[in-house]
């Protein structure tokens, strides 16, 4: 395929780049990603949650998870601040029972003090301190997390030089905010996994929505990056980079 024709197919899937909840079935079969975690976020999650808890989900997305975890509605509450998956949640979550509220402030829950048996939350902000006041005595709070240095490689092929967005985002430091905030921390594990691309416009779409990861990204903009990366496709059949993930599990 010619030059022009990449151009205007890695276009298309710019054009493409948006989401609803957070959903990348886009490109799904096209990319993988997490496929070795050493933890199950859900089997960590039930291993704590009981019939009568009452847990939040802070940073939901569009429910998608919460709702697969099939707990009573009535003991099941989140929040979300992203306005398209606010409006989804809304929609979606309210009419079953689900107690949703709005909200992209994690220092500024809309709950009271000590309301929650469990809050979980995986790849959202948080506020260490805001947790401890919302979760009762006992209470578990549940998060798995992008690292900062997830994705560099993938960064360094399109946008050499970007600083990292979330450079103190790794287990040790955000152990001690917690250790601070007067948690005790029951488990923390931290991983680099791979994370493959089997085509470039998959990379395009996937960049556009990590936007925070590529700032500034265009195909315009990188043309030049992409045709050496589509060249490594075609050599390698994929193009590779790092996931940096981890876990905690704290209790007030």
């Amino acid at each position: 395929m010619n030059k022009t024709k990449l151009k205007l197919l890695w276009q298309k899937e710019e054009d493409n780049a948006h989401i609803h909840g957070w959903d990348f079935s886009h490109i799904e079969s096209r990319y993988d990603d997490e496929l070795d975690l050493p933890w199950d976020y859900e089997h960590v999650i039930r291993k704590y949650l009981k019939n009568d808890s009452y847990i939040l989900d802070y940073d939901t997305g569009g429910g998608e998870f919460l709702l697969s975890l099939n707990h009573a509605y009535d003991k099941t509450a989140a929040t979300e601040g992203y306005a398209p998956n606010v409006k989804l949640c809304e929609d979606t979550l309210l009419p079953l029972g689900i107690h949703f509220k709005e909200c992209d402030n994690p220092s500024n829950i809309p709950f009271e003090n000590e309301t929650f048996d469990i809050i979980i939350n995986r790849h959202g902000d948080y506020d260490a301190k805001e947790l401890y006041r919302l979760l009762k005595k006992g209470g578990i709070f549940i998060t798995q997390q992008v690292g900062g240095n997830n994705d560099r490689e993938l960064v360094e092929m399109v946008l050499p030089g970007t600083d990292k967005p979330f450079p103190h985002h790794n287990l040790k430091e955000q152990c001690k905010l917690f250790k601070d905030a007067g948690f005790e921390i029951l488990d923390a594990q931290e991983c680099f996994r791979p994370i493959n691309f089997y085509d470039v416009g998959a990379f395009v779409w996937f960049a556009r929505i990590i936007e925070w990861e590529f700032p500034g990204f265009s195909v315009d903009k990188c043309f030049e990056q992409l045709l050496k990366m589509q060249q490594n496709i075609e050599a390698k059949g994929k193009v590779t980079g790092t996931s940096h993930r981890f876990l905690i599990v704290a209790r007030k």
